[in-house]
């Protein structure tokens, strides 16, 4: 569920241009990017939290079957199909249709939520590194930090991640690169040994372990069937229906290569959230989370103990590693996103910078412990303008509206694209905040109102010559 693309690109190159039919890659490469980036840091939290959330066995094993799938369609049928027909990174698309100044205005949103999600792997890590030194671990409604050993461990983890990353994307992806099958198997080793610790022998008995549901914990939300699907679907809004991987997918031959998503999906967001469920489940049986759950409160999710409690160290090393090969590609993508808007500053020090809010943001278990409803939040925001790109290529022609425009007239800031995005985001986020909607429920209608508003607003202000 991470933004890590660069195993299959290189992001310097061809920012400003059309891939070349030299270097077109076979589906193969995305195959193997996609199965290793989804299995990740985040999933060792999401798994155990959609167990606090109360959700049945059917609400869980069918409901991200068909969650996950979705998403694979948006990528093979919005996503890999408008890259391979312009083949420019997102960046560089954006700029042609919204000008200059309003791309700047995304790339600071963008920079925000990257640095808010590497925190939330920086506080994976450290409920990790923190099992040696028997450090309390963050609870479940915990929003501060716990005490002084805490906020040591996540300063250090945070410094040595942001060096790692200021140092040049190449080595970042390369490790990442090796570590990505380790993270893998940890996952599938962890959730055999969590069956056997469940005593689970048959397909029944795995499927009693959710049952028909329950309550959720305290200060949890409630996810019924629909819940996990929508929120499967789009917990990565911002990658396929918000187009962010256009980067990756301009170096595909054709758009088949979307449906090597697929490996991701069913490896990461499927096989890795349930093991990690799983792992949450053997916990939830101990004598410290009854006597927890005794008390009216909800037992910790903190990634470190449960991989421990199952694997041993090896599950110490696991969870280090995932949270690590996430949080430090997407701080060195925040870095480029502030770059962007001070050009003059060095890679290093805007690298630092991302990585400074990252750690801050880290020591806050929050971001962590509410990663279902941030990873919502991320995606509504960014969603959105996405659309402005897919109804642009496939209804310009159809709306009588210029394509590129901002490109085409020169103008440095798209008012139609700024009036649709804000007008979409107010409403639907407005709703959701005033009746209680779930949000991810409203992406989908925000996503669609947006790209509407832009096809509706270009034709009235283009043909007033305001933008």
């Amino acid at each position: 569920m991470t933004n890590d693309k660069a195993s299959v690109v290189t992001t310097e190159e061809y920012e400003r241009q059309p891939v070349p039919d030299s270097k077109l890659k076979s589906w193969k490469g995305f195959l193997g990017m996609y199965a290793g980036e989804h299995a990740a840091g985040t999933e060792f939290v999401i798994g155990p939290l959609f167990l606090t959330a109360g959700v049945s066995a059917f609400d869980l094993i069918i409901g991200l079957l068909l969650g996950n799938f979705l998403a694979v369609l948006s990528w093979r049928f919005l996503t890999a199909e408008v890259a391979v027909k312009n083949r420019l990174t997102l960046y560089y698309q954006l700029e042609r249709i919204c000008g200059k100044n309003l791309v700047t205005f995304y790339n600071l949103a963008n920079g925000i939520l990257f640095c808010f999600l590497a925190g939330a792997m920086i506080t994976v890590s450290a409920t990790a590194v923190g099992i040696p030194f028997d450090m309390e671990m963050p609870k479940l409604t915990d929003t501060m930090p716990n005490g002084p050993t805490w906020i040591i461990i996540v300063i250090a983890i945070g410094i040595v991640i942001s060096l790692i990353a200021a140092r040049g994307y190449n080595s970042v992806v390369k490790a990442a690169n090796w570590m990505s099958p380790f993270i893998v198997l940890a996952f599938l080793v962890a959730g055999v040994v969590a069956l056997r610790q469940l005593g689970v022998s048959s397909f029944s008995e795995f499927w009693a372990i959710w049952g028909d549901g329950g309550d959720p914990f305290p200060g949890q939300l409630k996810y019924t069937f629909w819940h996990v699907v929508i929120w499967s679907w789009f917990c990565n809004a911002a990658m396929h229906i918000g187009m962010s991987d256009l980067t990756v997918f301009r170096y595909a031959k054709n758009a088949k290569a979307g449906w090597t998503t697929a490996a991701g999906m069913y490896v990461g967001h499927y096989m890795a959230w349930i093991a990690a469920a799983l792992l949450y489940a053997v916990y939830l049986q101990s004598p410290e989370a009854l006597a927890i759950m005794a008390n009216g409160e909800a037992p910790s999710v903190a990634p470190g103990p449960l991989a421990y409690n199952a694997i041993g160290v090896f599950g110490i090393i696991a969870v280090v590693i995932a949270g690590w090969t996430t949080a430090n590609p997407t701080i060195y993508r925040a870095g480029l996103a502030f770059q962007a808007i001070i050009p003059k500053a060095s890679t290093f020090w805007v690298t630092m910078l991302a990585g400074g809010i990252a750690t801050i943001a880290g020591l806050f278990p929050a971001f962590a412990m509410k990663l279902l409803d941030f990873v919502a939040v991320y995606g509504f925001i960014l969603a959105p303008v996405g659309a402005i790109i897919v109804f642009e290529h496939f209804f310009a022609e159809r709306a009588g509206i210029v394509k590129n425009y901002a490109l085409n007239s020169g103008s440095n800031f798209n008012l139609a694209v700024l009036l649709a995005w804000g007008i979409s985001f107010v409403v639907f986020y407005g709703l959701s905040v005033t009746q209680g909607v779930f949000l991810s429920f409203l992406t989908l209608p925000a996503w669609l109102t947006c790209g509407a508003l832009f096809l509706i607003l270009s034709k009235i202000m283009q043909k007033k010559g305001s933008v």
